[in-house]
């Protein structure tokens, strides 16, 4: 069976997008999407996007990291599939609707309200969401919220000296995230300005991650260290924040098509 991709990418966060709104694909179990995945013997991604048909919107959309995981909610994904359907378009996603509109600068994603629940996050007991009595070295009291995804956020002075690719899957697979989590490590540099390095839940150090841009914002936010629109400025580029008085979160920024090839599903089965 040959099939179909594009390969494409939101700030150097890059995907492989099967679509198969038309024609159904066979199951994509971990391992197929682990060898699609890598980057030496398959096309290479940090995740594979499966567009599938709908009845409550323009598309739906699975996510599967590179370890062949299936998570929630991506960003950046969110902003390449909307390149792809080129018009204003709402998508189903695990982690909820997302409403994607094309922009001056790039793709507009409308994320529903964050959720700030310990166990919408979900953490395996209570406490505050807004600052967790916990640390792992010098990253301690972080924020937690789930945008679609679950994070936690560290504020520091300098983002640049934390070891995150050292740290970062020790606190994603802590027991007290029992869906682990993703990694976020903030800089705010001003009210409107945040720089971020993301440890992704399932595909480690990453360039650009939209929803932990979110994340990241609406916690800055909450803790009354920025306004309600910044830019968030990661190693891949910038995205545009905005927290709306209506919960929902606006994400505003560009994504990529790099080529497009097809496969033979065996070759990877």
């Amino acid at each position: 069976m040959r099939v179909p991709f594009v390969k494409m990418h939101g700030l150097g966060n890059d995907f492989v997008v099967l679509d198969a709104r038309e024609q159904a694909l066979p199951t994509l179990a971990p391992a197929i999407v682990r060898a699609l995945a890598d980057r030496h013997e398959g096309i290479g991604c940090d995740q594979l996007i499966l567009l599938e048909p709908s009845d409550t919107a323009s598309a739906a959309m699975r996510i599967f990291n590179r370890d062949g995981s299936e998570v929630e909610s991506c960003g950046n994904a969110n902003r390449a599939v909307g390149v792809l359907l080129g018009q204003p378009a709402r998508v189903a996603t695990k982690g909820g609707m997302v409403e994607l509109r094309p922009d001056a600068d790039g793709i507009a994603v409308t994320l529903d309200p964050p959720r700030f629940d310990w166990d919408a996050i979900p953490l395996a007991y209570a406490m505050d969401t807004l600052t967790l009595p916990l640390g792992w070295e010098e990253l301690e009291q972080p924020a937690a919220v789930n945008v679609g995804n679950p994070h936690v956020v560290f504020f520091v002075e300098d983002n640049d000296a934390v070891p995150l690719e050292r740290l970062g899957p020790i606190i994603e697979t802590d027991s007290v995230f029992p869906h682990k989590i993703n990694v976020n490590v903030a800089t705010v540099e001003d009210r409107k300005t945040i720089r971020l390095r993301v440890w992704e839940r399932g595909a480690g150090l990453t360039r650009a991650c939209g929803t932990g841009a979110c994340a990241t914002a609406v916690a800055a936010m909450r803790r009354g260290l920025a306004d309600r629109a910044v830019t968030v400025h990661l190693p891949g580029g910038a995205l545009s924040i905005a927290w709306r008085e209506d919960g929902h979160i606006v994400m505003t920024g560009p994504a990529t098509e790099a080529y497009r090839g097809s496969f033979e599903w065996d070759d990877y089965a």
